[in-house]
């Protein structure tokens, strides 16, 4: 199982040719892409223990990189608490990747 960022998939969509949206092509062509990701397993990223693991991963990472967005530190997290590689573009989960061991899917 591989969790797809969200800026593949606008990438995928928006027709962006890159080594990520090649990989997500790899897995459905376009037409069923648009099928695949509706009937895709939705994780649920909320709850208490998820909220404290993803603000030891933040303080982890506060004074080596300016975290831009919380979202990117919950999908992080529950990856390496999951151990889900992540495909993803956004170069802000590179630091999770090299400090915090998130497994990049590719």
């Amino acid at each position: 199982m591989v969790l797809i960022d969200s800026s593949v998939r606008i990438d995928f969509f928006n027709g962006s040719v890159n080594a990520k949206t090649k990989k997500l092509n790899e897995i459905p062509d376009f037409e069923e892409a648009k099928n695949v990701l509706t009937s895709l397993t939705v994780h649920d990223l909320s709850g208490k223990e998820l909220a404290i693991k993803s603000v030891n991963s933040f303080r982890k990472l506060k004074n080596i990189i300016n975290i831009r967005k919380t979202a990117d530190v919950i999908i992080a997290t529950y990856c390496i608490e999951n151990n889900l590689p992540l495909l993803v573009t956004d170069k802000d989960f590179i630091p999770f990747v090299k400090r915090l061991k998130l497994r990049s899917a590719c």
